[in-house]
């Protein structure tokens, strides 16, 4: 600190010296000899008296040498150059004030340079691993004209409702094999479980004759033709594929130019929609039962909903994280795991300029591998924020404007915003605080901010001392993670790509942490022998492995700055007594 204290009064001495230099009167220099006082003009050459671009208070310095005109070692270079006769007539002090002035800009260009090469060396990197990021294969891709209507589809039983759809199990003739769940197979020789199964349920379901999963939304409001239903319920769409529309109207460009919600682009952590179409309101199995108020009057005489609703059709998935969880009890590391895949999923969205807005174990679906290791899905988008024109920023200008699902979950920005004519929210930080309250379900600890009593919080009221304790056993930066997460002001929390580097470099990089002198070169090379490493694996050990999975993702989202945002995060964490 020090040194970087003398190098930037050396930096402010020597720009002062020159400015008083060159404001003598009839004193200035051009190609290095003296000469009668001139400016220059754009492009270096002379001859042009100094205009309007001369320095306040009388002070004509040559337009070439004002900063950040050229960089900053080829402005060192031509100072020395050119200045270096007069500084050396003041004296001692005068050749100390130079050599500290060239050494602090010399410092600065290394530093400039050295932190170019890392961002081209992520930036390659990360090119490489996007193309290589293998998302979930269409189930009806071999289908393609196929799908968009009720009567193709085998309807099963119903997997579950929620506050605005009921979710059925259903498949197709002939599908394609590769989609049935991959059966359990325990943890590798040597080592213990990640996973321990609680009430003797085992963590991996056999295979499905159900490999799809059918989404019928209530229809109580949006009327009943097609172009109504799907513009009431568009956000629903968000995370539709490319031809989910197709054979709704033939055409997927009108869904751009119909409506105002984006289009997420496809990510292994979110929900894929692969087909929506409108459909008369069929008598599903235990339709009368579980949602007969849904129901049009034509099936359910006391039924409100109209006759035709939507439906989508996605990947059936065994369970919701709330079920996994209570179920089995993941090892600290695997749910660490857990947060970071929620984390990367959060990630894309706010790249993506949407926010979910109901998060919540409910909403997340569970995946379960070859190994047995649970993968994350994050789905429901009935209540995200996905307008293309205000982004993640929503005017709140009265209380009639949404601001999102699950009061509970809902960050402190956005529960304690008050409506005004320039009252915005701000949404990019929200899901990401979310996501630290789900960690302590995660962790088999109860959500704070869930249920009655003392040791229920309150969003809008909760202080950071009252935060629950994560177990001992949690890893250390993960305790902070999660803590940093529920931060009050999201000014201070970090973005969920930032959190997601903090756990990755956790996870993988202890090695490169736990030099004393951590610099960008050493952490490209280590970014480097990753790489390799993920590559290699990759293609050994295929897409089943969950740490590879994980790997991957961090490569192909690589980012400079926000990769050495989290390594301060967790030197400062780790310094900390």
């Amino acid at each position: 600190m020090a040194v970087r204290q003398a190098l930037g009064r050396g930096l402010q001495l020597g720009r002062a010296l020159l400015l008083r230099l060159t404001a003598r009167p009839g004193l200035a220099y051009a190609w290095g000899r003296p000469g009668p006082a001139a400016g220059w003009g754009r492009g270096g050459r002379p001859g042009r008296a100094a205009g309007p671009s001369a320095e306040p208070g009388g002070l004509r310095l040559p337009g070439r040498y004002r900063f950040f005109r050229q960089s900053v070692a080829g402005l060192a270079a031509r100072l020395q150059r050119q200045f270096v006769m007069r500084v050396r007539g003041a004296g001692p002090s005068g050749r100390a004030v130079f050599l500290a002035f060239g050494l602090g800009l010399g410092l600065i260009e290394e530093k400039q340079a050295e932190g170019r090469r890392a961002a081209a060396a992520c930036q390659e990197i990360q090119a490489i691993f996007t193309q290589r990021n293998k998302l979930v294969p269409d189930p009806l891709d071999t289908r393609r004209w196929q799908g968009f209507r009720l009567e193709d589809y085998l309807i099963g039983q119903s997997i579950g409702k929620g506050c605005s759809a009921a979710v059925y199990e259903a498949t197709m003739s002939a599908l394609p094999q590769y989609l049935e769940k991959a059966k359990h197979v325990g943890p590798l020789p040597g080592r213990e479980p990640d996973v321990v199964p609680q009430d003797g349920e085992v963590g991996a379901p056999e295979a499905s004759a159900f490999p799809l999963a059918i989404k019928m939304m209530w229809n109580i409001s949006a009327g009943s033709s097609s172009e109504a239903i799907l513009s009431t319920m568009s956000q629903e769409l968000v995370p539709a594929s490319r031809v989910a529309l197709t054979g709704e109207y033939g055409a997927v460009t009108y869904r751009k130019s119909k409506r105002g919600s984006k289009q997420l682009t496809p990510h292994p952590n979110i929900i894929r929609v692969f087909r929506a179409f409108t459909s008369s309101v069929p008598l599903l199995p235990g339709a009368l039962a579980d949602y007969p108020d849904m129901l049009p009057p034509s099936l359910h005489p006391e039924g409100l909903g109209h006759g035709r609703t939507l439906f989508l059709v996605m990947k059936n998935y065994p369970c919701t994280l709330r079920q996994y969880l209570h179920a089995n009890a993941p090892s600290p590391r695997l749910a660490t795991m857990m947060i970071l895949q929620l984390l990367e999923g959060v990630d894309h969205l706010v790249q993506q300029g949407i926010a979910h807005r109901d998060l919540k174990s409910d909403n997340i679906l569970v995946e379960l591998g070859a190994d047995g290791y649970p993968w994350l899905v994050i789905s429901d988008f009935g209540c995200c924020l996905a307008d293309e024109h205000v982004g993640l920023q929503l005017p709140f200008t009265s209380w009639y404007v949404d601001r999102g699902g699950n009061g509970c979950l809902m960050a402190p920005e956005v529960s304690t915003a008050c409506p005004g004519p320039r009252a915005v929210i701000d949404y990019s930080k929200a899901d990401a605080w979310a996501v630290g309250a789900i960690a302590y379900e995660i962790f088999g600890i109860a959500n704070p901010f869930y249920g009655q009593g003392r040791a229920h919080l309150e969003s809008r009221s909760y202080q950071e001392s009252q935060l629950p304790e994560l177990p001992k056993m949690v890893p250390m930066d993960t305790r902070h993670l999660v803590r940093a997460l529920l931060q009050r002001e999201a000014s201070k929390r970090p973005s969920a790509r930032v959190a997601a580097n903090v756990l990755h470099l956790s996870l993988w990089g202890e090695h490169i942490l736990a030099l004393k002198n951590l610099k960008l070169d050493k952490m490209i090379g280590w970014l480097l022998q990753q790489s390799a490493a993920t590559l290699l694996a990759n293609r050994l050990v295929g897409k089943s492995c969950l740490e590879t999975k994980l790997k991957m993702l961090f490569l192909a989202n690589l980012e400079c700055d926000s990769l050495c945002q989290a390594a301060l995060l967790l030197c400062s964490w780790r310094a900390a007594p």
